[in-house]
């Protein structure tokens, strides 16, 4: 059986390592949308379960909405 642990639960590990995994992922994610905003290339993340493709121009669009 798989358990998925949340932000919160995460804050709360008795390991710090883990406390700063969550940080790290998003600070992770963040260069690969600029990486591939830079290099006109695609990513690929899962939303609701599902992989979704989203290009350098959608990465854009998203940043300039921000």
């Amino acid at each position: 059986m798989s358990t998925t642990m949340k932000p919160k639960d995460i804050s709360k590990a008795k390991n710090p390592d883990l406390r700063s995994a969550l940080g790290a992922m998003q600070r992770a994610a963040e260069q690969a949308r600029l990486t591939a905003i830079q290099t006109d290339t695609a990513i690929v993340v899962v939303r609701d379960g599902q992989r979704v493709r989203i290009t350098a121009a959608q990465l854009r669009q998203e940043r300039n909405e921000e």
